[in-house]
């Protein structure tokens, strides 16, 4: 029962990244070819709030779920770590036709080819853990 809420989030979001289109297969090429503005606002919009929402919980110390401040970490100042890991995410993206929160949406509007999209994303993740200790950070 205590997930449950996160349950009901989650398939809220889907619900709108299903609506907005923001999960469509063509809508992500027309982002990659800029030919369509329409990903490119869906993902502003995120980051704009994003920007409101971390400076107001900074500005007025909000709580967490459990009672707990809301803290960021401190910044990371490896400019080429974030160069290398996003054009490796934005390639991924490129050829898989989504990103890994819709993956698992687009399985859930009967998508089954994304079954193979996250067999292959869990098999990077666990390259990746093997790998960890190797990797610049």
């Amino acid at each position: 029962m205590k997930f449950l809420k996160y349950l009901f989030v989650g398939i809220f979001f889907g619900i709108v990244l299903v609506k907005s289109e923001a999960v469509s297969w063509y809508r992500i090429y027309e982002m990659f070819k800029f030919q369509s503005f329409h990903m490119y606002g869906i993902i502003g919009s995120a980051v704009f709030s994003g920007i409101v929402f971390t400076t107001l919980s900074k500005k007025l110390k909000l709580k967490n779920i459990n009672g707990e401040q809301i803290s960021l970490p401190a910044k990371n100042k490896g400019f080429i770590n974030y160069i290398l890991g996003g054009s490796i995410f934005g390639l991924g993206w490129a050829l898989a036709g989504a990103c890994p929160g819709p993956m698992y949406i687009l399985l859930g509007t009967g998508v089954i080819s994304m079954l193979i999209v996250i067999a292959a994303a869990l098999l990077g993740t666990y390259v990746y853990g093997i790998l960890k200790n190797k990797l610049p950070h």
